[in-house]
Order: C-alpha cells, then sequence, then structure tokens
C-alpha cells in the first residue's frame, strides 16, 4: 500500500537525525498499516501533491490533513477524524490578523491560504510548514497563519522567538475543524479499514503512545 507523506511538517512529518520518516501523523499511519497487514511504502510528496496522487490512484493513503478545493470537493474519500485542529495567527502585537502592510505567510494549497485570500491579505505561500520559520526570520513576511501543531514546532526555534510574534486564535469556522488522511477513491474498501484499525489503536493505547511521543497535549 502506498502512503503520501510530506517531510517538512514537524511534529507531524519529518525525518530524525538518522534521515528515517517520523513524526505523529506518520507513526499514526505505521500503526495502521500494521493493525490492517499492509506492507507500506511511503512516498515523499510536496503537500500540493498529495491531493492529485491520490485521485490518479498513484497513493492510496495520504497521511497528511487534505484540503480539497472547490473544483475537487466530493471526489475524496476520507477516513475518521484523527486528530482536531484549529488555526493561529502569528504577529507582531500591534498588528491585527491581515492589516493592510502586513505580509502573511501560509502553506500553499492549505486551508489557511485559501482563508486568508479571500480576506484579501497580501499573501506568501511556501511548499511546507518548515519553510514558515526561515520566511519569518528572514523578513519576508511579517506574520503568518498556521496550523496549531505547525505554531508548536516554530516556538521550538530561537531566532524565531526572538521576533516576538504575538498568537492568536481564529474563530473562523473553515480555520478548525477535524482531520483525516485522505483515501484514494480506487481504493475505497479501504475507508472500513482504516477506520477500524484507527479505532482499535485507539483502544489498545497505541494512539496515546504515539500523541504523548510528539504532542504536549491530547488532539483527539
Amino acid at each position: 500500500m502506498r502512503v503520501v507523506v510530506v517531510e517538512d511538517a514537524a511534529p507531524l512529518a519529518y525525518r530524525d537525525e538518522s534521515g528515517r520518516l517520523t513524526g505523529f501523523s506518520v507513526e499514526i499511519a505505521r500503526a495502521l498499516c500494521s493493525e490492517i497487514g499492509a506492507n507500506c511504502v511511503f512516498d515523499v510528496v510536496a503537500e500540493r501533491d498529495a491531493l492529485p496522487r491520490l485521485l490518479q490512484g498513484k497513493a492510496d493513503i495520504a497521511a497528511t490533513g487534505i484540503f480539497e478545493t472547490r473544483e475537487q470537493r466530493g471526489k475524496l474519500i476520507q477516513a475518521d477524524p484523527y486528530y482536531r485542529s484549529f488555526s493561529l495567527w502569528l504577529g507582531p502585537a500591534d498588528a491585527s490578523p491581515g492589516r493592510k502592510g502586513i505580509r502573511v505567510a501560509v502553506v500553499g494549497d492549505s486551508i489557511q491560504e485559501d482563508y486568508a485570500r479571500r480576506q484579501g491579505w497580501d499573501v506568501k505561500a511556501v511548499r511546507s510548514s518548515g519553510e514558515l520559520t526561515r520566511m519569518l526570520i528572514a523578513g519576508e513576511a511579517q506574520a503568518a497563519l498556521v496550523p496549531m501543531i505547525a505554531a508548536l514546532q516554530m516556538q521550538k526555534s530561537r531566532a524565531f522567538r526572538g521576533l516576538g510574534l504575538t498568537p492568536t486564535v481564529l474563530r473562523a469556522a473553515e480555520l478548525s475543524g477535524d482531520i483525516s488522511f485522505g483515501i484514494s477513491p480506487h481504493r475505497p474498501q479501504l475507508k472500513n479499514d482504516i477506520n477500524a484499525a484507527l479505532a482499535r489503536i485507539k483502544r489498545n493505547g497505541t494512539y496515546d503512545r504515539i500523541n504523548s511521543r510528539f504532542l504536549p497535549f491530547r488532539v483527539s
């Protein structure tokens, strides 16, 4: 079974010091593969390529939160949610979200990019959440709109903390919600298998162990 992941989105998906793919989403995917007895091969892709791979049948599962465009809505099969997310505005203390003159960094093809563009904000899209910190430190953007888990990782950078950006939870409904693995429409039977496996790892403690390993709070 072919699983697509990203590799620059810690703590969800990244490479450790030995070069091995790991992270909360990656290890949940490995646990699900083990539960259903599948030999899973992980392919690293850019965030924007995950959904096309699924729709074209080039991947069976996307172990990353998938955002469907309006044109693609309804074509993707989604498993039961594996965590819940909300979005944070990270910006100067004196700058309200979207203030004119503030360039906002977002991950391309994300719900955050879609929201920011619909608000008419000055947006700079990057390929992965790992690039957000580098862009802010370089001064190419003055703020960012990011998923809560990405913000946690960004706070680990001393240079990022030195920017003094203030986090604000944005309450817009479209910026929060349940996150699920995507399943290829060419493998619809996988939905029941994945959902049953997810329920089992939540009952047997595997999910909680992975949660505690990568995140400082429960996300289910």
